[in-house]
């Protein structure tokens, strides 16, 4: 990868961002709960209504990134969450909640929507894998460690330590702002001439690599959301095991991008991502698995069933972000890769609802897991097809 000037302090900026992401991130309902003092129902309820406003974000934060670059879209989304930790800190009932949850929300959209292209434009690789797996590794690295501070800071002082985390999750925001606008040039240049005459929706293929990655995502937010549920409530496991597995995933995520691309890097991107696709079904299927392992051992089979986890997010995760990038057309790309990002916010969505089903039966939300997997291989050989690389 050819590194140019800024993208060291883009790596520090964005590790400092999701350092302050990990530290609050897991403790918004708890804050909301115990801090603000809404029931829990409630709580969701108006948490996930910012989640689903801050969808229709994408559409005009693509066309600001065509017009503006995407470092202006970033610094905008990090000033715009900073403003959703301060709505936090004051609320005191369902109003200031549902705007911090709605700033909080759209700032995310308007984060990721430009954070590709800003990634692309600063790092100076063609192709951009390198540069996608080395920032997964940093804002993984960076996520773990601001959710093990969480942990400390829940533990050791309740809900003063819960403002606390809130209080340096904004400050985070704040000093990846900063390191920005110091560190970072924009070397975003609008193109002359009008838009390409396709838009997203008339480009099938660009489609399909955006349902692929949404089926992709569901997996690892059914990890996320689901895992709690089936380890504790299901299997009634030691209540340490899914931290110490998200901790595990964390670990290896964080330490093994690189090397991961090195042992992927002479195949097509179509084909790592099979091969992601694949090991994210065998996942699904250790995972239904361990139900007819013996209780004793099940911590250990857990722990072991989540490199598999690890290994698809490694090989899958870097060749769909730099294909993402490669297939969006140079006059519209703001607006292709925040359309692209419409993939994650609806795996987030629907994963709650897989995760619930668990109240259903054991083994269907695993089974609906391996089937989208499954899906996704069928229809990358489809794209493979349709595209260069």
């Amino acid at each position: 990868m050819c590194v140019t000037r800024g993208w060291g302090g883009l790596l520090l900026a964005l590790g400092a961002d999701n350092l302050g992401t990990g530290l609050f991130l897991p403790l918004v309902l708890v804050y909301v709960t115990r801090v603000v003092g809404l029931p829990l129902a409630l709580a969701g309820t108006v948490v996930t209504a910012g989640t689903v406003g801050g969808l229709l974000v994408p559409p005009l934060a693509g066309r600001l990134v065509d017009r503006a670059g995407p470092r202006v879209v970033v610094l905008a989304a990090l000033l715009v969450q900073a403003a959703g930790v301060l709505a936090y800190l004051v609320a005191g009932g369902v109003p200031l909640v549902a705007v911090a949850a709605l700033l909080f929300a759209a700032g995310q959209q308007l984060f990721y929507c430009a954070l590709f292209a800003l990634i692309a434009d600063v790092s100076g690789a063609r192709p951009n894998d390198h540069a996608f797996a080395v920032v997964n590794q940093v804002r993984a690295a960076a996520f773990g460690v601001g959710a093990l501070l969480a942990g400390g800071l829940l533990a050791g002082s309740g809900t003063s330590g819960m403002r606390l985390a809130l209080i340096l999750d904004g400050l985070s925001f704040l000093l990846a702002a900063v390191v920005l606008v110091l560190t970072v040039p924009a070397p975003h240049a609008r193109s002359p001439g009008p838009p390409p005459p396709a838009g997203v929706l008339r480009n099938r293929p660009y489609l399909a690599l955006i349902v692929i990655s949404g089926l992709f995502g569901l997996p690892l937010d059914f990890f996320l959301v689901g895992l709690p549920v089936f380890v504790i409530n299901r299997l009634e496991a030691p209540m340490w095991l899914p931290g110490a597995v998200l901790a595990l995933l964390t670990a290896v995520t964080s330490g093994g991008a690189t090397l991961a691309l090195r042992a992927t890097e002479g195949l097509r991107r179509t084909t790592a991502m099979t091969i992601g696709s694949g090991l994210y079904t065998g996942w699904a299927l250790a995972g239904l698995a361990t139900i007819a392992v013996p209780a004793p051992w099940r911590p250990a089979y857990l722990l072991l069933v989540t490199l598999v986890l690890a290994a698809a997010n490694l090989v899958f995760g870097p060749r769909a972000s730099a294909l993402a990038v490669a297939e969006a057309p140079p006059l519209a790309r703001g607006r292709y890769l925040a359309a692209y990002q419409y993939a994650f916010t609806t795996a987030q969505v629907v994963a709650p609802a897989v995760v619930a089903l668990f109240s259903v039966t054991i083994w269907l939300p695993w089974a609906l897991v391996a089937l989208s997997s499954l899906l996704s291989m069928v229809a990358l050989r489809w794209l493979a097809r349709r595209v260069d690389t």
